[in-house]
Parts: C-alpha cells; structure tokens; sequence
C-alpha cells in the first residue's frame, strides 16, 4: 500500500513522471539579488542617478558654468529652516534649489553635472582595469612556470610605486608642460584629448594604468584553481586550442568574481577622482566635479555649509549605492550559495 501511495505521488494522472524545471544559474543569482533588500535600493540608486546625468540638461534650473555676481552665496528659504545660524547674514533666493556657490553659480545643476563626472569614472575606469588585468592575469596563470613567474615579478614592482602619487604625476606632468609640447606628437594629441573631456582622459589612464595589477592577480589566482579541473584536461585531450579553452571554458567560471571584485572597487576610483579634484588635480574648469566643489565649499563651510554638505552628500550616496550593490552581486553569484534563500 505505501508503495502505490508513492507511486503515485511521483506519477502524474497521465502514468507520467511528474519533473521540476531546475532554475539555470543566472535565475538562481537574480532570485537572491532581487531578495537583497540593500542591492535593490543600491541598484535604484544607480540607475536614478545615471538617469539624472543623461537628462541633466533638461533637469537642471540653469546653467552649470553662468556666474550671476550679483547672486553670490545666495540660498533658498528652506536652506534657512535646515541650517538656522545663516539666517542673520544669508541672502534669500527661491530661484536657485539648493542655492548657490561663490561666484553666483547654481549648485543643484552643478551637482547634476557632477554626476556625469563620477559615474563616467565609476564604469569606464574599471571596464580598462577589468580588460588590461584579465588579459596579463589570465595569460600568466594559464601558461604557469616560467611566464607566471616573469610576469607576477612585474606586478610586484609595479605594486611597490604608490598608484595615487602615479597618478598626481602623470597630471602634473602632461598639464603643466602643454605648452613645451610640439604639436603633431603623440604627447600632444594626449593632451588635447584631455582638454576635449574636461580633464577625464588622464584620470582614465591613471586609474587604468594602475588599478590592474590587482585584477590581475586575482584572474591569476582563479585561473590557477580552474584550469587544474577535470573538464579542462577533457577539453585538452579532444584537441581544443589554449584561445578556446580560455573563451569557453575558463572564463565564463571566473567572471562572476571579476565583475563582484570590480564593483566593489568602483568606489574607490570614485574617491580617487574626488581627492584628485579636491586638489586641484581633477577635471578642468568650470567642469563641475564634486570633489571640486566640496573643495571650493570648504573654504566657507561655516558660514555656507550648504556648499559644502550637498555635494559631499552626494558623493556619499553614490559610494554607497555601489557598495550595496557590490556586496549583493557577491552574495547573489557565490556558487555555495546556489539554492538557499
């Protein structure tokens, strides 16, 4: 009687097996990032705020870059309701959102701009880390021996020189010698390139330029770990070539890490822009960066903290965003937890 009981409960009322459709693995993943309460509100962040920046001129009040003198530190009157010790001295002006800054310029469409600045750091900056680091990582864990060797001992000593005071060089070097350099070279199309993007295309290059080594390491690591598999000796014994192993078969198992390590990342290019234009290094005026504007915001943080706070608030919102992201991708693609809530 128990065995009929079971019998039918496997078979359906046809005498056919009733079978479960097993989710495929990117089913799994989104199932338990869309379950990440932190990654979904980082995610919406995201997106407002790539929206923002693509539609910022039909957004913004006014223009980013217009001085208006005469409207000089001006605030709205809400402004005064969150920061009551500017009510004394403070000029009001419901014209502009957030106020403005010290030479009359609109704060709220320069932190739209801003916006621009940030996320265009946040995907280019590691999209050339992923590719420079992935291609050195995955060539020296694959062939091993003797080339692994060589090409590690290179990442060692590129390791050993501060990547941030690379970068302050690199800057100082190209922008206070635009003059020095011949039109027609190399150097100085570089440098026209920059001057084009605002002051962007070297900061690319720096971050770029140093930010691999680490991507590189851990594409070694995991390269190491996979192509000691059993399915990789399979690959090798039916006479598959090094370039289809690597494309088919290795890397599809170690991108899932490689995208959660760079987006864990992103903030950090992020900073690196902020502190770069916080210092007068960044992008190139009157391209709004945020990290400028706290910089010039700094200057009257007592008196105007609104110029100071809005943009560092900003900043910190976005940073955020995408460390929750960051840590929900690696939760939602950890292969141990395939199957749990």
């Amino acid at each position: 009687m128990t065995q009929v009981k079971i019998e039918s409960a496997i078979l359906g009322s046809g005498g056919m097996p009733l079978t479960q459709k097993r989710e495929s693995l990117f089913q799994d993943s989104l199932r338990r990032l869309v379950r990440n309460r932190a990654a979904v509100i980082g995610g919406t962040v995201i997106i407002v705020l790539i929206l923002m920046a693509i539609f910022a001129p039909l957004i913004a009040v006014k223009s980013y870059e217009v001085q208006v003198l005469v409207d000089q530190n001006v605030v709205p009157a809400w402004i005064i309701k969150v920061f009551p010790t500017m009510a004394p001295y403070a000029r009001i002006s419901n014209d502009y959102p957030v106020g403005a800054d010290y030479v009359g310029r609109d704060l709220f469409s320069r932190i739209l701009y801003g916006a621009r600045v940030s996320l265009a750091v946040a995907f280019i900056g590691p999209l050339i880390s992923l590719i420079i680091g992935v291609i050195y990582g995955s060539i020296s864990g694959y062939f091993g021996g003797r080339v692994d060797n060589i090409m590690m001992r290179i990442v060692d000593i590129l390791y050993a020189f501060p990547s941030l005071l690379f970068i302050i060089l690199l800057l100082a070097f190209f922008r206070s010698t635009i003059s020095d350099i011949q039109p027609g070279t190399l150097a100085y199309a570089f440098s026209k390139l920059d001057e084009a993007m605002g002051g962007l295309f070297f900061i690319f290059v720096g971050i770029g330029l140093t930010a691999w080594e680490t991507m590189a390491r851990l594409t070694r690591g995991l390269v190491l770990s996979v192509r000691e598999k059993e399915f990789i000796e399979a690959a090798h014994t039916i006479g598959a070539s090094n370039l289809r192993i690597m494309f088919r078969h290795i890397m599809p198992n170690i991108l899932g890490p490689l995208v959660v390590a760079e987006t864990l990342a992103i903030p950090g290019y992020i900073s690196t822009e902020a502190f770069l234009s916080f210092i007068g290094l960044g992008v190139n005026p009157p391209t709004p960066s945020w990290g400028a504007m706290i910089s010039d915001g700094a200057q009257t943080i007592r008196s105007y903290p609104n110029q100071t706070l809005l943009p560092a608030l900003a900043l910190a919102i976005t940073m955020f965003a995408f460390n929750f992201l960051g840590d929900g991708l690696r939760d939602a693609l950890d292969p141990r937890l395939r199957g749990t809530q």
